[in-house]
């Protein structure tokens, strides 16, 4: 694990692709059978493969213990090492080199053994028996080895790595054709079978498989309706952009499983689904949206949200938050008892839009739990603003626009397909915190938790939090300003002077219990510093009030009901909350 380590540090301080594609190479082409599949998929950044449905499940505060006891240090000490970096592998190295952690080098610990020792920690039971496990690995671990162990444990290895690069080192590395390199890792999923794959010359074999989820395709933003013609026009397939979760869906014979975007069996939290797929007559995959779905309406996300993060739903919720799948991609069909599918995804979407409308599922608007996407076509900017109307009034987020004769391309967003989104509108925030970002941003404030008026008593209310919209240089700008005035420090969060305007753009505005403005935006991002007005010009309580509008008033009775019955669950519908919230230390006189 050390030289792997190495071979990180390596990667990581230099910016040229060649350079990081031929270390991988020369590193791939020295490992044996046995470290090459491990070495492959900690390169991803992740200790088990993409679709090995394991999770290591130890937190930051197993993590901290571990190292602190270690290092014989506070867990303040690692807290500021941390905040110098953002950077929970970095921290763990600084804090056991500064201690003189330094292990005998003949027990240091090997690919293999680091595996084993990840495997041994998912299946421990409990925060305290997982600590232990983790505590052996790393007393072995000089800190540098450390450093990556935690990184690549924790999932966030940062070190440059962009996808592709792996698989164009494995090409090189064993003299094999990229694109079929590529076409393989695609449809297994797993970067270390690849790797033993294209070692073997073996790579014929990955296939699509059904209860094995791939990646999902992705579409790139755009909101220009011209822009999109150009790029995939005269004539485009449009569908509506649901508001719901991304879901693929693999069958054989009365074998139902659901997986999500990042590949996890979601199957027990949706059993009408289940129920009612496993009756129908064909075996495959297909790609499609959950939707929160009631009396021919489709509800927005935060209605979803109650079935979000629970394994068996009650009765209760089911009832109250009912849901379908829609179906708009098959990626592979099987003749019924037959183990081999037929993958499509090389087919052009044309072919197999035919073969999912051969499955003869009703459409959304007839009616049903398992249904099919509605399909249409434009040709002109003015068809499709009207589309993307059409799509807001039914309740969707907007549309989906795509080339009719695109492949599949799992996990790639390129332009075969686009998403047409528009903001729902923007208001004028004032800054009130802001907090250190991570990875690249780790030097800048760029986390800005902002808040509205309220016209009764002039305090500043909080509504949500964005890191995104603002270029390098507006946040380095603004990192030095707030740093000039920052009111106080919370760990990684400046409460800052209430003087800086920002126009927030946002998709949707939903009811929060833990923001004082009684509100919280969906998917803000900051579309501007607004310097030509101040603190006392910002949007108030009301206007939130206002847009907030009919539509979701009319179905929160529905989000109400669920979420009474699914406390606890794992979803959050407010995790942009700020970290100091409850205190509310912007509210003005009167405190919060």
């Amino acid at each position: 694990m050390r030289r792997w380590s190495e071979l990180a540090e390596r990667i990581a301080a230099t910016s040229r692709t060649s350079e990081k594609t031929g270390l991988l190479r020369d590193y791939i082409t020295s490992l044996s059978s046995d470290e090459l599949p491990i070495a492959a998929v900690f390169l991803t950044g992740r200790p088990f493969a993409e679709t090995d449905q394991r999770a290591p499940g130890l937190g930051w505060a197993a993590i901290a213990a571990t190292v602190t006891t270690l290092a014989g240090v506070s867990r303040s000490t690692l807290g500021e090492a941390y905040d110098r970096s953002s950077d929970l592998g970095i921290a763990v190295m600084d804090v056991l080199a500064q201690a003189g952690h330094a292990p005998d080098p003949a027990q240091a610990p090997t690919l293999p053994e680091v595996a084993a020792t990840y495997a041994a920690v998912e299946a421990a039971s409990g925060p305290a028996r997982k600590g232990e496990v983790f505590a052996g690995l790393l007393a072995r671990c000089d800190p540098l080895t450390a450093k990556y162990v935690v990184k690549v444990l924790s999932g966030d290895l940062r070190i440059g790595l962009r996808e592709g690069l792996v698989d164009a080192a494995l090409a090189q590395a064993f003299g094999r054709d990229l694109d079929r390199v590529k076409w393989a890792g695609m449809l297994l999923g797993d970067i270390g079978r690849l790797a033993l794959l294209a070692r073997e010359d073996r790579l014929g074999e990955a296939e699509l498989t059904i209860f094995h989820p791939i990646k999902s395709m992705l579409a790139s933003p755009t909101e220009d309706a011209a822009e999109i013609l150009s790029r995939l026009g005269p004539t485009v397939w449009i569908e509506d952009k649901y508001d719901g979760i991304r879901a693929q869906l693999h069958k054989r014979g009365q074998t139902v499983r659901l997986f999500s975007r990042e590949l996890h069996d979601i199957s027990s939290g949706y059993p009408e689904i289940i129920e009612a797929a496993s009756v129908l007559t064909w075996d495959g995959v297909l790609d499609g949206e959950l939707l929160a779905h009631r009396d021919g309406t489709v509800l927005p996300f935060v209605a979803l949200q109650g079935r979000l993060g629970r394994k068996e739903p009650s009765a209760a919720v089911r009832t109250t938050v009912p849901v379908v799948y829609v179906a708009f991609d098959v990626l592979g069909l099987a003749a019924p008892g037959s183990g081999h599918v037929d993958a499509l995804l090389a087919e052009p979407l044309q072919e197999r839009r035919r073969r999912l409308t051969m499955l003869e599922l009703p459409m959304l608007e007839e009616g049903g739990t398992f249904v099919l996407s509605h399909l249409a076509s434009a040709d002109s900017s003015a068809a499709l603003e009207l589309a993307f109307g059409a799509a807001r009034a039914r309740g969707n987020e907007g549309l989906m626009i795509k080339d009719p004769l695109s492949p599949y391309t799992p996990g790639r967003r390129g332009l075969g397909w686009l998403k047409m989104k528009k903001a729902l509108a923007t208001i004028d925030c004032v800054v009130v915190g802001v907090e250190v970002g991570h990875g690249k941003r780790h030097g800048v404030l760029s986390d800005y938790t902002f808040a509205v008026r309220d016209e009764a008593s002039g305090r500043l209310l909080t509504i949500g939090k964005a890191y995104s919209g603002l270029t390098d240089a507006e946040l380095g700008d603004m990192t030095r300003w707030f740093e000039d005035h920052t009111v106080s420090k919370h760990g990684r969060y400046h409460l800052v002077e209430p003087t800086v305007v920002v126009e927030v753009a946002f998709d949707a505005i939903l009811r929060s219990n833990r923001h004082k403005s009684g509100f919280t935006l969906r998917f803000p991002r900051i579309a501007r510093l607004r310097p030509d007005k101040k603190a006392d010009q910002a949007d108030t309580v009301g206007v939130v009030r206002r847009l907030y509008g009919d539509l979701q008033a009319g179905t929160e009775h529905l989000v109400t009901a669920a979420a009474r019955d699914t406390a606890g669950a794992d979803a959050d519908p407010d995790a942009d909350a700020d970290p100091v919230a409850d205190a509310d230390p912007v509210a003005g006189p009167g405190g919060g």
